[in-house]
Protein backbone atom coordinates (compact mmCIF):
# COMPACT_ATOMS: atom_id res chain seq x y z
CA UNK A 1 0.00 0.00 0.00
CA UNK A 2 2.83 2.16 0.74
CA UNK A 3 4.80 0.84 -2.37
CA UNK A 4 3.22 3.28 -5.14
CA UNK A 5 4.99 4.70 -7.53
CA UNK A 6 4.41 8.65 -8.68
CA UNK A 7 3.23 9.85 -11.10
CA UNK A 8 5.78 10.95 -13.84
CA UNK A 9 4.05 13.85 -15.74
CA UNK A 10 6.71 14.92 -17.88
CA UNK A 11 5.90 18.25 -17.01
CA UNK A 12 9.36 19.37 -17.64
CA UNK A 13 9.06 18.02 -21.32
CA UNK A 14 6.73 20.74 -22.10
CA UNK A 15 8.64 22.91 -23.81
CA UNK A 16 7.81 25.76 -25.49
CA UNK A 17 7.70 24.08 -29.27
CA UNK A 18 5.24 21.77 -27.43
CA UNK A 19 3.34 24.85 -26.11
CA UNK A 20 3.23 26.24 -29.62
CA UNK A 21 1.97 22.63 -31.01
CA UNK A 22 -0.56 22.77 -28.92
CA UNK A 23 -1.92 26.37 -29.46
CA UNK A 24 -2.19 25.30 -33.21
CA UNK A 25 -4.16 21.95 -32.31
CA UNK A 26 -6.39 24.10 -30.50
CA UNK A 27 -7.12 26.57 -33.49
CA UNK A 28 -7.40 23.60 -36.17
CA UNK A 29 -9.66 21.27 -33.64
CA UNK A 30 -6.80 18.48 -34.27
CA UNK A 31 -3.18 17.50 -34.34
CA UNK A 32 -2.30 17.92 -37.61
CA UNK A 33 0.81 16.68 -38.46
CA UNK A 34 1.63 17.98 -41.34
CA UNK A 35 0.66 21.69 -40.84
CA UNK A 36 2.13 21.73 -37.28
CA UNK A 37 5.59 20.49 -39.66
CA UNK A 38 5.28 23.01 -42.16
CA UNK A 39 4.49 26.06 -39.19
CA UNK A 40 6.90 24.86 -36.71
CA UNK A 41 9.53 24.07 -39.05
CA UNK A 42 10.24 20.98 -37.75
CA UNK A 43 10.95 17.21 -39.34
CA UNK A 44 9.14 14.54 -38.47
CA UNK A 45 11.42 13.46 -35.60
CA UNK A 46 10.94 16.31 -33.95
CA UNK A 47 6.75 15.91 -34.37
CA UNK A 48 7.13 12.78 -33.10
CA UNK A 49 8.64 13.82 -29.55
CA UNK A 50 6.49 16.82 -29.26
CA UNK A 51 3.05 14.75 -30.20
CA UNK A 52 4.61 12.17 -27.39
CA UNK A 53 5.11 15.10 -24.51
CA UNK A 54 1.69 16.43 -25.34
CA UNK A 55 -0.06 13.11 -25.00
CA UNK A 56 1.88 12.21 -22.19
CA UNK A 57 0.78 15.51 -20.79
CA UNK A 58 -2.79 14.44 -21.65
CA UNK A 59 -3.26 17.40 -23.75
CA UNK A 60 -4.10 14.90 -26.59
CA UNK A 61 -6.33 12.54 -26.54
CA UNK A 62 -8.14 10.18 -29.22
CA UNK A 63 -11.16 11.23 -30.74
CA UNK A 64 -14.18 9.22 -29.44
CA UNK A 65 -14.87 6.70 -32.51
CA UNK A 66 -11.65 7.18 -34.25
CA UNK A 67 -8.75 6.41 -32.29
CA UNK A 68 -6.29 7.32 -34.95
CA UNK A 69 -7.27 11.13 -35.00
CA UNK A 70 -5.78 13.42 -31.78
CA UNK A 71 -7.95 16.01 -30.45
CA UNK A 72 -6.63 18.81 -27.70
CA UNK A 73 -8.18 19.31 -24.41
CA UNK A 74 -8.42 21.72 -21.85
CA UNK A 75 -5.63 21.71 -19.21
CA UNK A 76 -8.01 21.17 -16.54
CA UNK A 77 -9.05 18.26 -18.24
CA UNK A 78 -6.11 17.41 -18.74
CA UNK A 79 -4.83 17.96 -15.57
CA UNK A 80 -7.81 16.04 -13.82
CA UNK A 81 -7.06 12.74 -15.92
CA UNK A 82 -3.37 13.18 -15.16
CA UNK A 83 -2.96 13.56 -11.16
CA UNK A 84 -6.96 12.74 -10.46
CA UNK A 85 -5.20 8.93 -9.69
CA UNK A 86 -2.36 10.27 -7.48
CA UNK A 87 -4.98 12.26 -5.67
CA UNK A 88 -6.99 9.56 -5.33
CA UNK A 89 -3.87 7.40 -3.40
CA UNK A 90 -3.10 10.22 -1.21
CA UNK A 91 -6.65 10.40 -0.25
CA UNK A 92 -6.63 6.38 0.54
CA UNK A 93 -3.00 6.93 2.29
CA UNK A 94 -4.38 9.63 4.94
CA UNK A 95 -6.91 7.23 5.48
CA UNK A 96 -4.81 4.57 6.20
CA UNK A 97 -2.79 6.86 8.68
CA UNK A 98 -5.87 8.00 10.21
CA UNK A 99 -6.71 4.43 10.85
CA UNK A 100 -3.56 2.94 12.13
CA UNK A 101 -3.11 6.03 14.10
CA UNK A 102 -6.26 5.29 16.08
CA UNK A 103 -6.29 1.67 16.27
CA UNK A 104 -2.71 2.92 18.02
CA UNK A 105 -3.83 5.17 20.38
CA UNK A 106 -6.99 3.07 21.44
CA UNK A 107 -4.08 1.46 23.35
CA UNK A 108 -3.11 4.25 25.28
CA UNK A 109 -5.37 3.66 28.68
CA UNK A 110 -4.41 -0.18 28.78
CA UNK A 111 -0.63 1.30 28.21
CA UNK A 112 -0.95 3.40 31.17
CA UNK A 113 -3.04 0.91 33.26
CA UNK A 114 -0.48 -1.61 32.72
CA UNK A 115 2.17 0.37 33.47
CA UNK A 116 0.28 1.69 36.67
CA UNK A 117 -0.16 -2.12 37.87
CA UNK A 118 3.55 -2.86 37.06
CA UNK A 119 4.56 0.50 38.95
CA UNK A 120 2.85 -1.22 42.07
CA UNK A 121 4.54 -4.58 41.52
CA UNK A 122 8.42 -2.77 40.72
CA UNK A 123 7.68 0.04 43.85
CA UNK A 124 11.28 -0.14 44.19
CA UNK A 125 14.27 -0.68 43.04
CA UNK A 126 18.05 -0.37 43.22
CA UNK A 127 20.11 0.44 39.90
CA UNK A 128 24.32 0.77 40.23
CA UNK A 129 24.88 0.70 36.76
CA UNK A 130 25.26 3.95 35.69
CA UNK A 131 25.04 3.48 32.14
CA UNK A 132 21.30 1.88 32.85
CA UNK A 133 20.19 4.88 35.22
CA UNK A 134 20.73 7.58 32.21
CA UNK A 135 18.99 4.92 29.62
CA UNK A 136 16.22 5.43 32.32
CA UNK A 137 16.09 9.07 32.62
CA UNK A 138 16.67 9.94 28.87
CA UNK A 139 13.76 7.32 28.60
CA UNK A 140 11.25 8.79 31.16
CA UNK A 141 12.51 12.41 29.59
CA UNK A 142 10.93 11.74 26.09
CA UNK A 143 8.16 9.87 27.50
CA UNK A 144 6.42 12.11 30.36
CA UNK A 145 3.75 14.15 29.54
CA UNK A 146 2.73 16.27 32.80
CA UNK A 147 5.66 17.49 35.14
CA UNK A 148 9.41 16.65 35.79
CA UNK A 149 9.94 18.19 39.37
CA UNK A 150 14.02 18.15 39.98
CA UNK A 151 16.53 19.13 43.32
CA UNK A 152 19.84 20.00 42.61
CA UNK A 153 21.93 19.79 45.46
CA UNK A 154 25.79 21.34 45.45
CA UNK A 155 25.71 24.75 43.91
CA UNK A 156 26.24 25.25 40.11
CA UNK A 157 26.28 22.51 38.09
CA UNK A 158 29.30 20.94 35.81
CA UNK A 159 29.15 23.26 32.35
CA UNK A 160 29.83 19.73 30.72
CA UNK A 161 26.85 18.28 31.58
CA UNK A 162 24.45 21.26 31.14
CA UNK A 163 23.91 21.64 26.58
CA UNK A 164 22.79 17.90 27.54
CA UNK A 165 20.46 18.99 29.99
CA UNK A 166 19.42 22.17 27.93
CA UNK A 167 18.42 19.76 25.07
CA UNK A 168 16.32 17.36 27.26
CA UNK A 169 14.52 20.28 28.77
CA UNK A 170 13.99 22.21 25.59
CA UNK A 171 12.30 18.70 24.26
CA UNK A 172 9.88 18.22 27.75
CA UNK A 173 8.97 21.89 27.23
CA UNK A 174 7.99 21.71 23.96
CA UNK A 175 5.88 18.91 24.74
CA UNK A 176 4.09 20.98 27.58
CA UNK A 177 5.47 19.48 30.50
CA UNK A 178 5.81 21.41 33.70
CA UNK A 179 9.57 21.71 34.88
CA UNK A 180 10.72 22.78 38.11
CA UNK A 181 14.02 22.92 39.63
CA UNK A 182 15.67 23.98 43.23
CA UNK A 183 19.12 24.26 43.73
CA UNK A 184 21.40 25.50 46.32
CA UNK A 185 21.95 29.36 46.68
CA UNK A 186 25.52 29.21 45.47
CA UNK A 187 24.38 27.84 42.21
CA UNK A 188 23.69 31.57 41.51
CA UNK A 189 27.32 32.86 41.71
CA UNK A 190 27.84 29.80 38.66
CA UNK A 191 28.31 31.60 35.26
CA UNK A 192 27.12 28.37 33.67
CA UNK A 193 24.72 27.82 35.61
CA UNK A 194 23.37 30.86 35.51
CA UNK A 195 23.50 31.18 31.51
CA UNK A 196 21.16 27.71 31.73
CA UNK A 197 18.61 28.93 33.93
CA UNK A 198 18.36 32.07 31.75
CA UNK A 199 17.44 29.86 28.73
CA UNK A 200 14.91 27.32 30.05
CA UNK A 201 13.44 29.62 31.69
CA UNK A 202 12.74 31.68 29.14
CA UNK A 203 11.32 28.70 27.21
CA UNK A 204 9.26 28.09 30.78
CA UNK A 205 11.09 26.10 33.20
CA UNK A 206 10.55 27.42 36.86
CA UNK A 207 14.02 27.30 38.89
CA UNK A 208 14.06 28.39 42.72
CA UNK A 209 17.56 28.27 44.93
CA UNK A 210 17.69 27.48 48.86
CA UNK A 211 20.17 27.47 51.33
CA UNK A 212 20.23 23.44 52.46
CA UNK A 213 18.28 20.89 50.55
CA UNK A 214 17.63 17.17 51.52
CA UNK A 215 19.55 15.80 48.58
CA UNK A 216 19.38 14.92 44.54
CA UNK A 217 15.72 14.03 43.90
CA UNK A 218 13.95 13.54 40.34
CA UNK A 219 10.51 12.95 39.57
CA UNK A 220 8.67 12.22 36.85
CA UNK A 221 5.14 12.89 36.37
CA UNK A 222 4.63 12.16 40.24
CA UNK A 223 5.23 8.77 39.80
CA UNK A 224 8.91 7.59 39.02
CA UNK A 225 11.31 9.04 41.66
CA UNK A 226 15.15 8.44 41.89
CA UNK A 227 17.20 8.88 44.69
CA UNK A 228 20.84 8.58 45.44
CA UNK A 229 21.71 5.52 46.16
CA UNK A 230 23.06 4.90 49.64
CA UNK A 231 25.73 2.35 51.38
CA UNK A 232 26.42 2.83 54.93
CA UNK A 233 25.25 6.41 54.59
CA UNK A 234 27.68 7.05 51.97
CA UNK A 235 26.29 8.10 48.56
CA UNK A 236 27.55 5.98 45.19
CA UNK A 237 27.13 5.88 41.63
CA UNK A 238 24.05 3.99 41.57
CA UNK A 239 20.43 5.12 42.08
CA UNK A 240 17.25 4.01 44.05
CA UNK A 241 14.28 4.08 41.84
CA UNK A 242 10.88 4.71 43.95
CA UNK A 243 7.33 4.00 42.38
CA UNK A 244 5.39 2.94 45.02
CA UNK A 245 2.50 5.54 45.36
CA UNK A 246 1.99 6.22 48.93
CA UNK A 247 6.11 7.16 48.74
CA UNK A 248 6.10 9.08 45.31
CA UNK A 249 3.32 11.09 46.99
CA UNK A 250 5.06 11.80 49.85
CA UNK A 251 8.40 12.75 47.97
CA UNK A 252 6.49 15.30 45.96
CA UNK A 253 4.87 16.85 49.29
CA UNK A 254 8.93 17.07 50.39
CA UNK A 255 9.72 19.04 47.17
CA UNK A 256 6.76 21.37 47.66
CA UNK A 257 7.85 22.24 51.23
CA UNK A 258 11.28 22.81 49.59
CA UNK A 259 9.76 25.03 46.76
CA UNK A 260 7.34 27.10 49.06
CA UNK A 261 10.46 28.45 50.49
CA UNK A 262 12.97 28.70 47.76
CA UNK A 263 13.88 31.61 46.30
CA UNK A 264 12.92 31.88 42.70
CA UNK A 265 16.48 32.29 40.51
CA UNK A 266 15.69 35.34 38.55
CA UNK A 267 19.13 35.81 36.69
CA UNK A 268 20.65 39.44 36.66
CA UNK A 269 18.44 40.99 39.54
CA UNK A 270 19.18 42.91 42.51
CA UNK A 271 18.06 39.42 44.24
CA UNK A 272 21.47 38.21 44.42
CA UNK A 273 22.56 40.31 47.76
CA UNK A 274 19.91 38.69 49.92
CA UNK A 275 20.48 35.11 48.77
CA UNK A 276 24.31 36.23 49.93
CA UNK A 277 22.12 37.27 53.56
CA UNK A 278 20.68 33.79 53.62
CA UNK A 279 23.73 31.46 53.10
CA UNK A 280 25.61 33.12 55.95
CA UNK A 281 22.86 32.90 58.26
CA UNK A 282 22.91 29.13 56.97
CA UNK A 283 26.68 29.40 57.82
CA UNK A 284 26.05 30.59 61.32
CA UNK A 285 22.88 28.55 62.12
CA UNK A 286 25.61 25.16 61.56
CA UNK A 287 28.47 27.03 62.93
CA UNK A 288 26.54 27.59 66.03
CA UNK A 289 25.72 23.82 65.96
CA UNK A 290 29.29 22.70 66.07
CA UNK A 291 29.87 21.44 62.35
CA UNK A 292 33.63 21.76 61.03
CA UNK A 293 34.36 23.89 57.80
CA UNK A 294 33.66 20.31 55.38
CA UNK A 295 30.50 19.79 56.54
CA UNK A 296 29.15 23.00 56.58
CA UNK A 297 30.87 23.38 53.09
CA UNK A 298 28.95 19.89 52.12
CA UNK A 299 25.42 21.13 53.32
CA UNK A 300 25.51 24.45 52.03
CA UNK A 301 26.46 23.31 47.97
CA UNK A 302 29.99 24.78 48.03
CA UNK A 303 33.44 24.39 48.42
CA UNK A 304 35.55 24.51 51.45
CA UNK A 305 37.74 27.34 50.51
CA UNK A 306 34.48 29.45 49.78
CA UNK A 307 32.62 28.68 52.95
CA UNK A 308 35.93 29.33 55.15
CA UNK A 309 35.91 32.84 53.10
CA UNK A 310 31.90 33.09 54.29
CA UNK A 311 33.09 32.14 57.81
CA UNK A 312 36.13 35.04 58.01
CA UNK A 313 33.52 37.51 56.86
CA UNK A 314 31.12 36.52 59.47
CA UNK A 315 33.73 36.29 61.93
CA UNK A 316 34.82 40.00 61.39
CA UNK A 317 31.17 41.68 60.64
CA UNK A 318 30.56 40.31 64.13
CA UNK A 319 33.74 41.76 65.98
CA UNK A 320 34.21 37.97 66.96
CA UNK A 321 37.23 35.83 67.44
CA UNK A 322 36.25 32.51 67.16
CA UNK A 323 33.37 30.88 65.52
CA UNK A 324 31.53 30.11 68.89
CA UNK A 325 32.00 33.65 69.43
CA UNK A 326 30.60 34.78 66.13
CA UNK A 327 27.38 32.61 66.84
CA UNK A 328 26.97 34.26 70.39
CA UNK A 329 27.52 37.96 68.73
CA UNK A 330 25.22 36.89 66.16
CA UNK A 331 22.01 35.29 68.76
CA UNK A 332 22.60 38.49 71.02
CA UNK A 333 22.37 40.80 68.20
CA UNK A 334 18.69 39.17 67.32
CA UNK A 335 17.72 39.58 70.33
CA UNK A 336 18.59 42.76 71.41
CA UNK A 337 16.56 43.67 68.17
CA UNK A 338 13.84 42.66 68.92
CA UNK A 339 13.74 39.58 66.98
CA UNK A 340 14.10 35.44 67.66
CA UNK A 341 17.48 34.35 68.27
CA UNK A 342 19.09 33.91 64.90
CA UNK A 343 20.24 30.17 65.89
CA UNK A 344 18.58 27.24 67.33
CA UNK A 345 19.54 24.97 69.83
CA UNK A 346 21.16 21.68 67.63
CA UNK A 347 19.02 18.87 67.80
CA UNK A 348 20.63 16.72 66.44
CA UNK A 349 25.01 16.22 67.04
CA UNK A 350 26.42 16.98 63.87
CA UNK A 351 27.54 14.01 61.57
Amino acid sequence: MFGHQPVQSGFAELDDLSALAYGHAVESGRFDRTAISARLGADEAEVDRIENVLRTMRLLQPRPGDPSVLVPVSPDVAAADLVGPTEHHIRDLKQAVTDVRSKLLSLTPLYFEGRRLRNRVEAFDIVNDVDAIQSMLDQLGQTCCKEVLTVQPGGGRPATLLPAAHKSAEGMLERGVQLRTIYQHTARSDLATKAYVRSVTALGAEVRTADQVIDRMLVYDRETVFLPARVAGETTAGAAIVREPTLVAFLCAVFEHLWDAATPFVVDTPKAALTTDDLKQSVIRLMARGYKDEMVARRLGMSVRTCRRHISEITEELEASSRFQAGYNAAMARIRAGGAALVAPAEDPPA
